[in-house]
C-alpha cells in the first residue's frame, strides 16, 4: 500500500482504526486499508453519545456486503459525538474514511495507549 494512502499526523491501531487528537477530543474511524478489505459498507452500528469506553473495547460494528467486523476504541473516554450521516450514507466510510466517514468522537480520559502506531509503523504493519 502506498504511504500516501496512510495520512501522517494520525495514530493507528493494529485493528485498523485511526485516531486524530484535537486537545482531549479524539476523532475515530477505520483506515482506508480496512474499508478496502471490507468492500462496500452497508451499515454501521455506533454507540450512543454518553457511553464510556475503555481502550480496546468494542464500540460498534461495521457491516459490508462481505462481512461484519467489530470496531474497537483506540482510547478510553466518553463518546461525545456520533457521525449520524452514516445512518443514511454508510458509503462515506468507503469514499472518505479519514474525513466524512469518521465514526465517533471521544473525550479522552487519561493518557493515550502506548500501542498506537504512527503512519510509518501502521504502513509496516499492513505492508
Amino acid at each position: 500500500m502506498p504511504m500516501s494512502a496512510i495520512p501522517e499526523g494520525l495514530k493507528y491501531t493494529k485493528s485498523h482504526e485511526w485516531i486524530q487528537l484535537d486537545g482531549d477530543v479524539a476523532t475515530v474511524g477505520i483506515t482506508d486499508q480496512a474499508q478496502s478489505e471490507l468492500g462496500d459498507v452497508v451499515y454501521v452500528d455506533l454507540p450512543s453519545v454518553g457511553k464510556t469506553l475503555s481502550a480496546g473495547e468494542t464500540f460498534g460494528s461495521i457491516e459490508s456486503v462481505k462481512a461484519v467486523s467489530d470496531l474497537y476504541a483506540p482510547v478510553a473516554g466518553e463518546v461525545i459525538e456520533v457521525n449520524g450521516n452514516l445512518d443514511s450514507s454508510s458509503d462515506l466510510v468507503n469514499s472518505d474514511p479519514y474525513g466524512a466517514g469518521f465514526m465517533i468522537k471521544i473525550r479522552v480520559n487519561g493518557d493515550l495507549p502506548g500501542d498506537l502506531l504512527s503512519a510509518a509503523e501502521y504502513s509496516a504493519h499492513v505492508g
